[in-house]
């Protein structure tokens, strides 16, 4: 089943502003919020798709991925992109755009500062280089990453100054009474545990700095700019109840020699001598998929345009696969030796060598009209 708009399930337009996307996005919070919505599985189920739609609206670089590619912009089978968000990272990431709208605060998993706080473990993020031939295929990666990591037999205990929640209540008299607030407990730092055992070699926090190889598989039809998410291979977080980061991937397109991208489209200078434009020749060439022949008929012109549908990229979107744009130039001798020279001469006067455009023959401004209609 096609997933939804995330503009439609906040109810709001593409031109929103960033200040539009965050009201809608917390009046949807707050009226499917679990507090309020007690074992309702579909407002569970609302609360965290309008959560997922906020992750990706609020952040000016997915909201453009977004706006470009839809849904797919985030696929790739690892939890790429806001999908697959559960209670956990949604309050860790958007708790305080709640503000006192529960009686003050998020602990984690919920409101009202009385349920125990979850720690996310911080983001990674690498530069991962791709070929054409690996971005028209899809590809598998296996990078290794430096990751902090709980040592093992560290142990934890509740903090005793917030009680586990991660918040304290701190009360101040205004003018207008006195005022209650949450704030970020000042013992455990929110994390609701504080350190009980550190083995040896662990930092202050029980965390420890390991190696691991990591498997990301990489979805055909990606561009150069666009950010994927592996779930929760990002550095852990101190805590027996804490989560940890995620490793965010960026794709650097590696710039091929003689192919050029444009979108889904490849673009490719074929040079040709003028005599087998004149006589017409077949050519074998390198397409990002493999070897194709191609015939350039007799009479070819320079600036010709052959097209090799289906030749080009995949669409991240799975809208089909662009083409191979060959462009003919005629290369034209600089040099030419005393009989060559004379056989050119003679055919200064020839009808057969003056140009001659025919209605059919396309000028270079209708060939690029055509490229792009």
């Amino acid at each position: 089943m096609a997933k939804q708009d995330y503009y439609e399930i906040l109810g709001i337009s593409k031109s929103a502003s960033q200040g539009e996307i965050k009201k809608a996005y917390r009046k949807m919070a707050i009226k499917y919020h679990p507090d309020k919505n007690p074992d309702n599985k579909d407002a569970e189920e609302k609360f965290k798709l309008a959560a997922e739609a906020y992750e990706v609206l609020s952040d000016e670089n997915k909201k453009a991925r977004y706006d470009q590619y839809g849904h797919a912009a985030f696929e790739g089978g690892q939890g790429f992109g806001g999908g697959g968000m559960n209670m956990d990272d949604i309050f860790s990431q958007f708790g305080d755009i709640f503000g006192g709208a529960f009686g003050g605060g998020f602990g984690g998993f919920g409101g009202g500062g009385q349920r125990q706080a979850r720690v996310k473990g911080s983001n990674l993020r690498i530069r991962v280089k791709l070929t054409l031939a690996e971005i028209a295929k899809g590809v598998e990666k296996k990078v290794k990453v430096r990751r902090k990591i709980q040592a093992t037999g560290v142990t934890y205990k509740t903090c005793s100054t917030c009680n586990g929640t991660g918040q304290q209540m701190r009360v101040t008299n205004t003018i207008l009474g006195r005022m209650q607030a949450a704030t970020t407990c000042s013992s455990c730092h929110g994390a609701g545990e504080i350190l009980d055992k550190k083995p040896s070699g662990a930092d202050t926090q029980g965390m420890i700095v390991k190696e691991e190889t990591v498997s990301i598989n990489i979805p055909e039809g990606v561009s150069e700019g666009v950010q994927l998410k592996v779930g929760g291979k990002g550095n852990e977080a101190p805590g027996k109840n804490s989560i940890p980061g995620d490793l965010l991937v960026v794709i650097e397109e590696i710039q091929h020699d003689n192919l050029k991208r444009e979108g889904s489209n490849i673009h490719y200078d074929l040079y040709v001598s003028f005599s087998e434009a004149v006589l017409g020749v077949s050519k074998e060439i390198e397409t990002v998929t493999g070897k194709v022949k191609i015939k350039i008929e007799p009479g070819t012109q320079s600036g010709k345009i052959l097209r090799l549908k289906g030749k080009g990229l995949p669409s991240i979107e799975h809208y089909g696969t662009g083409d191979f744009l060959i462009h003919i130039n005629v290369w034209t001798p600089q040099e030419l030796t005393k009989d060559q020279r004379k056989f050119f001469e003679s055919m200064l006067n020839d009808d057969n060598f003056n140009p001659n455009p025919q209605k059919s023959d396309k000028s270079f401004f209708e060939k690029v009209k055509d490229m792009f209609s």
